[in-house]
């Protein structure tokens, strides 16, 4: 481990915008000086400067016959990049007291931002934007393989995700964080990571949780990046036309998780390929018009075929172990496609006009036929025998048959538009959203159980045998079975109006934002009911900066957050589909506080959070990996509460390191029966970043991720009373660690003939995923003893420690 030292070496940041006079028209020649260094705009307004990081800086934009622009107190961290368009008017502007500390902005509307390029950085089995959430005190997942997270006791569908305001979706049908591949979002293209946890406005969707809204790069110059690691491989290129009214970036990523599938236990001819290509587009019409282009294209092959499995369980005086061996093979592929337009219409300095259109569409086939015949027994702890460590005394010998033909082809259009009228410190927001959803989907799965050649069958009242007093003739029929066919067809009307105002009270700061957000959707189908519903979700903000010395805001929003059903909250079980199915509903009621303070001469920033929601029409649902079934009912009610606390800042001089920690409790009541935990019901978290360098070489970086997150509920067998199964996974315990070496980056300079002259940044190191071996578990087998009737919780662990190269590099 590299230890901080108090050195402190000189690192940048970087501002960049465009200057606009009072008709919104680009200037040119704008003159821009900072204390160290100095730019001018080009034709087209445009500018980029390069200032000192973690130091407080002023700008100043001077222009011949326009009033100068002032902006005092920039701080920024390393390798921040922030964006700033002032508008030069006749009279004098004077912007004071910005503080921008090492996480972006100071928000007052409950929305965190993230660096984007500590997400490219930090070390992780599914590096990216997740990856850095997951270290977040509210988020959790106890999946490294998955990219979905919970959030403050929500499920994986609770969660919004937008890039450049358009809503992106995920496949349906994936079970098994395995079968994951590639994150929806490219980290490379990324500019802006922005996440609210609870208690976002009205502007925002409808679903229960979280908001993770995105925004890609809008290139500056021509700009190409590789990124190379025996998991797979991304490119990236940046274009800029010359007149500057054309940019593109455009990424393609290929991923092969053979590495971290084959650290499991189970031993498997295993292939999976995952790749996608995003590109992101616009076109400058003139001053008023812009065209953006945001599409996507994803092709997700997994295929497997699973040989032998040993996983040992119990305790220490009575080890246990089961042995399972395969035939068969699974061969699943998801394919998706997004193509998005947006039209940016500038009626004046005052007043946005935005439209967009949007296609989605995705094609999942999960086919699969396996056999699995297992033994369970005690472990050979005898060290002196030939079977040390492997199965004895075997017993509940059985098979199990698994048999899935799915197939699921979804379209999603949305066509919207939004606007923005700013006067003077008032700022109104509205938006109208169509949505129509087409899902065909047919679902036949069957598990077939035998027990020493006994088939056993459903224990439900049909298949009740009491031989010899009465005949058994009920047929062979699966274990569990399902089969059903959908057609099914969902019209969504939404929109919304919100008003913020940000005035001074007294010598006090303060902002209010008030919002309503409505919708109307009707379900229908072959076979199926049409059903019509509406709800109403009012959510207000409101947020204080007191004129004290220290520096600290105060926040404070709620409201009423509805989550619709989508498909899948309308299939139960059996396949079958409710109509009926009410939007589930959520009191939202949260109180935060931030104190930016200066630690050592280096910025610092404490924020504390404290939340209650409370649910109902709530539709339950059991957890399996990361594949999600609802009962299709709204039978429940819940509630969640916790605190959190994040520290972040330059633990070690020009890094951004912090520590987080969260509490949560979730339950739900199901028909009166009383409050038991619900699945994400995780209560303690602690998630650790810190990076590090050698003092006497700073090119010599370190990153390190560390959680630790209490066990969550071990779900319990099929057609079993969850109130009777209530035991815990153990604790999730994980360590990451990337070590690199930067041999160029913008802040090195090369002769002409040097071999890193071309280079605007390389850089080759290693990660070890999993960095103390940790066996952790996200689900458990259960498994039939046939001699004691029991039945055994046998946890399927996840990945163990696995070693990675990569090389990251930018021309």
């Amino acid at each position: 481990m590299l230890f901080c030292q108090t050195i402190c070496i000189g690192q940048n940041a970087t501002i960049t915008g465009v200057v606009l006079n009072e008709n919104n028209e680009p200037l040119s020649n704008v003159n821009i000086v900072s204390e160290e260094n100095g730019t001018a705009t080009d034709d087209n307004g445009f500018y980029i400067l390069s200032i000192l990081s973690d130091t407080k800086v002023s700008i100043t934009f001077t222009h011949l016959g326009y009033k100068k622009v002032i902006l005092k107190n920039l701080l920024l961290g390393t390798n921040e990049t922030f964006e700033f368009n002032p508008v030069l008017k006749l009279n004098t502007i004077q912007v004071d007291g910005v503080t921008v500390t090492p996480n972006g902005e100071k928000k007052v509307n409950d929305i965190l931002s993230i660096s984007p390029e500590q997400a490219r950085k930090i070390p992780g089995a599914n590096a990216g934007v997740e990856n850095i959430l997951k270290l977040l005190p509210g988020v959790t997942s106890n999946n490294e393989l998955s990219t979905q997270y919970s959030v403050r006791g929500g499920n994986y569908d609770e969660n919004l995700i937008y890039i450049n305001e358009i809503e992106v979706y995920r496949p349906f049908l994936i079970r098994s964080a395995q079968q994951e591949g590639l994150s929806v979002v490219n980290s490379d293209l990324t500019q802006d990571v922005k996440f609210s946890p609870g208690g976002f406005q009205a502007k925002y969707g409808d679903k229960l949780s979280s908001v993770l809204d995105i925004t890609y790069k809008t290139p500056s110059l021509f700009t190409i990046k590789g990124d190379i690691s025996l998991l797979g491989i991304s490119t990236s290129l940046e274009t800029r036309a010359k007149n500057k009214r054309f940019g593109s970036i455009t990424g393609v990523r290929h991923r092969n998780n053979a590495l971290l599938l084959n650290s499991l236990q189970t031993q498997s001819n295993i292939r999976p390929s995952f790749t996608d290509v995003q590109s992101f587009m616009s076109y400058q019409f003139s001053n008023k018009f812009n065209l953006n282009f945001l599409g996507n294209i994803s092709v997700n092959n997994y295929k497997n075929e699973p040989f032998q499995r040993q996983t040992n369980f119990g305790t220490f005086n009575a080890p246990q172990t089961l042995s399972i061996f395969y035939e068969g093979s699974e061969v699943n592929r998801y394919s998706t496609a997004l193509g998005a337009l947006k039209g940016n219409y500038y009626l004046n300095q005052n007043t946005t006009l935005k439209l967009i259109s949007s296609i989605y569409h995705t094609t999942e086939e999960e086919y699969s036929d396996v056999v699995a015949s297992y033994a369970l027994g005690e472990v050979d702890s005898n060290p002196n025998s030939e079977n040390y460590g492997g199965p004895t005394n075997t017993r509940g010998v059985g098979s199990q048959f698994n048999r899935s033909r799915n197939d699921l082809d979804a379209l999603i259009f949305n066509l919207e538009h939004k606007g923005i009228h700013h006067k003077n410190d008032t700022k109104l927001e509205w938006g109208a959203k169509y949505t129509h959803e087409d899902i065909r989907d047919q679902l036949r799965e069957s598990e077939f159980i035998d027990s020493l050649g006994f088939s056993v069958r459903p224990p439900t009242s049909e298949f009740i045998n009491d031989q010899p007093e009465t005949p058994f003739n009920a047929p062979l029929v699966a274990y569990q079975n399902v089969n059903a066919i959908n057609f099914v067809k969902t019209n969504r009307f939404m929109g919304y109006v919100q008003i913020g105002v940000q005035k001074k009270w007294k010598e006090h700061n303060i902002y209010y934002n008030v919002g309503l957000r409505s919708q109307h959707w009707t379900v229908s189908g072959k076979k199926v009911e049409k059903v019509a519903q509406t709800v109403l979700s009012p959510r207000v903000q409101f947020a204080i900066k007191p004129n004290w010395k220290k520096d600290m805001l105060f926040r404070l929003s709620g409201g009423v957050y509805h989550q619709p059903p989508f498909y899948r909250e309308l299939r139960d079980s059996t396949g079958t589909v409710n109509p009926n199915v009410k939007a589930q509903r959520s009191l939202h009621l949260v109180a935060g506080n931030e104190y930016s303070f200066l630690l050592w001469n280096r910025p610092f920033k404490l924020i504390t959070e404290s939340y209650y929601k409370k649910l109902d029409h709530v539709n339950p649902y059991t957890l399996e990996d990361i594949r999600i079934r609802y009962s299709a009912n709204n039978s429940a009610k819940a509630y969640v509460y916790g605190a959190e606390l994040r520290m972040n800042g330059a633990f070690v001089p020009s890094t951004e390191s912090w520590i987080s920690l969260g509490y949560l409790q979730t339950k739900e009541n199901r028909n009166g029966r009383g409050y038991i935990s619900r699945p994400t019901d995780q209560r303690f978290k602690m998630g650790i970043l810190f990076q590090d360098y050698i003092p006497n070489i700073p090119d010599l970086k370190m990153y390190l991720n560390l959680v630790y997150s209490t066990g969550v509920p071990g779900g319990s067998p099929s057609y079993a009373d969850p109130y009777i199964f209530q035991n815990r996974l153990r604790d999730y315990k994980r360590a990451d660690l990337g070590i690199s070496y930067i041999f160029a980056s913008k802040n090195k300079t090369f002769e002409n003939d040097h071999w890193l002259r071309s280079f605007k940044e390389l850089s080759v190191g290693f990660e070890i995923f999993n960095l103390f071996n940790n066996q952790n578990s996200i689900t458990n087998t259960w498994v039939r003893d046939v001699d004691s009737k029991n039945e055994y919780a046998v946890p399927n662990y996840l990945t163990s420690r696995v070693l990675n190269l990569r090389l990251q590099m930018r021309l």
